[in-house]
């Protein structure tokens, strides 16, 4: 993805936040320098992965195949582990309409999916099998709390305030319907480097064209300008 594109994609993004009035962290606008001069206080939005994230799934066409989050709050595995401290995170999402998100499952993050506003958010579910498969096994899910049990590779749409409980190992598929939807994401620590099992090869974070300077910082961006 091109830098130019990532930075009207955040702008565009911020829009719609306030539009629904859902604010965004201070930290989310630092520049480079503000991020300088508050990275020694800050090493919790480094280190756990907390700030904007938006990918293409390295498909190069984010309209169809693409995400926009943003890690609101997080902790880390070896809180989860002891059972102790900040073990869980949230995140807020913009899924487009037609706009997929791959089939993929967690090893270990159980995550409340709930549309916030907007159109419809579209979940297609499969239990994966011990290869990693997409099973044709019966789907037992819950929905806002409520026990289902769906055919393998049943969509679910989920109207503004309703929501799904995504289990590990429960492979996930999803996209809006009708408009833009406002998602929001309520789990366990979240950690997108080892925890994310796709069905195809994807990638996870976008390869960037540096051809304008960002307009503010990407999550994968901290390695590079956070000492």
């Amino acid at each position: 993805m091109k830098r130019s594109e990532i930075n009207a994609l955040m702008e565009d993004a911020d829009r719609f936040l306030r539009e629904h009035r859902f604010l965004l962290p201070p930290f989310a606008y630092w520049t480079p320098d503000e991020w300088a001069a508050n990275s020694g206080r800050a090493r919790e939005i480094v280190e756990c992965g907390m700030g904007w994230d938006i990918t293409d799934f390295g498909r190069g066409d984010y309209a169809r195949c693409g995400l926009f989050l943003f890690t609101l709050r997080n902790g880390r595995l070896e809180n989860l582990e002891a059972g102790k401290g900040k073990v869980y995170a949230e995140k807020v999402l913009i899924v487009d309409e037609g706009q997929v998100t791959p089939m993929h499952f967690h090893w270990i993050k159980t995550e409340d999916i709930i549309n916030r506003g907007g159109g419809r958010l579209v979940v297609k579910l499969y239990n994966s099998t011990e290869e990693g498969g997409l099973a044709d096994t019966p789907v037992h899910v819950r929905l806002d709390g409520v026990e289902h049990t769906l055919p393998a590779g049943e969509t679910v749409r989920l109207a503004p305030g309703q929501s799904i409980t995504l289990t590990p190992g429960l492979y996930h598929e999803f996209w809006g319907e009708e408009s833009r939807v406002l998602v929001g994401e309520v789990s366990s620590v979240n950690d997108d480097h080892t925890d994310n099992r796709f069905h195809e090869q994807v990638g996870r974070f976008p390869t960037i064209e540096e051809d304008v300077p960002p307009l503010y910082l990407l999550v994968g961006d901290y390695e590079k300008y956070v000492s």
